[in-house]
């Protein structure tokens, strides 16, 4: 008996991952195999507010950047550490395919050239290609030189617009950083900057001001906590204000990633607050990043961790009506629900839900993927089990 319950946790794990890749092909699979034919741009849809006008200009890039930012650490697993031959060859397919991917996106003959220049969106989302680009250092090093060249030319065209004061100024850093992961210089006072700040915002119990002021949304799990931790960790070493501040904001960020693990209803649902709740599970980008880097609090299990962002991600990917016909994400939090999408929403920035899958980027031996099911807090808690007070 013990035997077969043994092969059935085995069982049980292995659909695990299997159910994350799984998902993760067919959301961001439209994506990357569109780009990679040079088709984005005919077949993606453009949904957006009505009140909008210009979104197509900016939501090519969206699509491309924030599927990177999420596939990044997957790309960059080393494909012998994956047991799983389907998993493998579907592995080794999206290496090929992002590659052209990114090709189609920045070379200058390409249809689908996406737009670096105009406008400040392209601040934001040249952040998130950034952001892959540290996310998987050893695939970006393999792409063709002209590729890389031309890339670094589309970041540094970013620079001749200003950040707005808040997450934004993240934007900034994080491109800043990828400039330096890929050429060896950047501009340092755009990264200070940005870092100061947030330390001044700082509000206390985890949480990071948009600016000055507090805001009741996702902001720090969609952009202030992941690309903070990874801004000061790319610039380990080189100056030391900075490396006295990252173990203070991995200590913040350890605390936020347990409240948003209590956010997490037995059910997978979750707080619908705030700005841009249509990036669905990207909500939780944060509590994902901290288990893909294992540094999650002593408090969270990673397979409890598992259990909780699988909960999430198939509540919000897997309501009726999330796709269109032909695969595309659709505006909504579960299903279809275009009047919760701001102004500044389409169909390429739905994309951001790609975060949530960062731990495949964990070989499923690691404890995330290979240790038994274990309940988390939300499921926990609702089913009345005696379990510790929580404590900032």
């Amino acid at each position: 008996m013990e035997g077969a319950s043994r092969s059935v946790i085995l069982l049980r794990m292995s659909e695990s991952r299997a159910a994350w890749w799984g998902r993760l092909d067919k959301v961001a699979g439209p994506v990357i195999r569109a780009l990679a034919r040079r088709e984005l741009k005919r077949l993606m849809p453009v949904e957006h507010h009505p009140k909008s006008t210009d979104r197509e200009q900016f939501t090519y890039l969206e699509a491309l950047a924030r599927t990177l930012a999420g596939i990044a650490p997957w790309l960059e697993l080393d494909g012998a550490e994956i047991a799983d031959d389907r998993e493998r060859a579907l592995h080794a397919e999206y290496r090929a395919l992002a590659s052209e991917a990114i090709a189609a996106g920045v070379l200058g003959d390409s249809p689908d050239r996406v737009n670096f220049e105009h406008g400040s969106q392209p601040i934001v989302d040249a952040a998130f290609l950034a952001h892959a680009v540290l996310r998987a250092p050893r695939f970006f090093a393999s792409l063709p030189p002209g590729t890389r060249e031309v890339m670094v030319n589309a970041f540094k065209s970013t620079r001749d617009r200003k950040p707005h004061f808040n997450n934004w100024l993240l934007f900034s850093a994080m491109i800043e950083c990828a400039l330096r992961a890929l050429t060896g210089e950047c501009d340092l006072m755009r990264i200070d900057y940005a870092v100061r700040q947030h330390d001044q915002w700082y509000k206390g119990g985890g949480i990071y001001g948009d600016g000055p002021n507090y805001h009741a949304d996702y902001y720090n799990s969609f952009v202030i906590q992941p690309m903070l931790i990874d801004v000061l960790r790319s610039m380990h070493t080189l100056d030391a204000e900075w490396d006295r501040l990252l173990p203070i904001v991995i200590e913040r960020g350890q605390r936020y990633a347990q409240i948003q693990e209590r956010l997490i209803s037995p059910d997978g649902t979750y707080p619908a607050t705030g700005r841009s709740i249509v990036y669905r599970c990207g909500a939780f980008q944060h509590l994902a990043q901290m288990a893909l880097q294992q540094a999650l609090p002593n408090s969270l299990k990673p397979a409890q961790v598992r259990r909780a962002l699988s909960a999430v991600i198939k509540r919000t990917l897997d309501a009726p009506e999330t796709f269109d016909a032909a695969g595309w994400l659709r505006i909504g939090l579960s299903g279809h629900q275009p009047s919760l999408g701001e102004t500044y929403i389409s169909t390429g920035s739905l994309y951001l839900c790609m975060t949530a899958f960062l731990p495949l980027g964990l070989p499923p031996a690691d404890p995330f993927w290979s240790a038994a099911d274990a309940p988390f807090t939300g499921e926990l808690a609702w089913s009345g089990a005696d379990l510790p007070a929580d404590h900032g």
